[in-house]
């Protein structure tokens, strides 16, 4: 799922907007730490689905592009072009991406939330139970030493 400069592209949708034909049970959470962002991918074959954060009335969810049903050019017709590029310190290759549209990024994700939250879809949601309190899948959240072996490889990949 990443791309030439160890990136991943990424669409934010309301969660309502996310339908899975089958294969939810298959859901599954990662945590890297017991705070940070929640993973969502499926535990069958390991494909990332997007990330989402823990309190779902704050109503979006980062998918990871690929996973998105449809064709590269149905996606960029339903999504439009890509509005920014942001994280980019940790890229690699040459031409480096160039951050921007950060802001404008915000901004689009504080209106979805916003709109999620006045018109009451941010209740509709396949990533977290109708109490909106209990994930559909218990997150499991990566022990010290798991944290460190991964941040380690982060590094030297990088």
């Amino acid at each position: 799922m990443l791309d030439a400069h160890g990136g991943s592209d990424i669409v934010q949708v309301n969660p309502a907007a996310v339908s899975f034909d089958q294969g939810a049970e298959h859901i599954a959470c990662l945590r890297l730490t017991a705070t940070g962002t929640m993973r969502w991918y499926a535990k069958c074959c390991r494909t990332p689905i997007g990330n989402t954060i823990a309190n779902p009335k704050v109503s979006f969810i980062g998918l990871i592009y690929p996973f998105v049903t449809g064709t590269p050019e149905e996606r960029d017709a339903a999504f439009g072009p890509v509005r920014a590029r942001i994280f980019t310190d940790g890229a690699v290759g040459e031409p480096r991406p160039i951050a921007a549209g950060f802001a404008a990024a915000m901004a689009r994700m504080a209106v979805l939330i916003l709109t999620a939250r006045l018109s009451g879809t941010y209740r509709h949601t396949p990533f977290f139970r109708e109490d909106l309190k209990t994930p559909v899948a218990t997150p499991y959240v990566l022990t010290a030493a798991e944290y460190t072996e991964v941040m380690a490889r982060v590094r030297q990949a990088g």
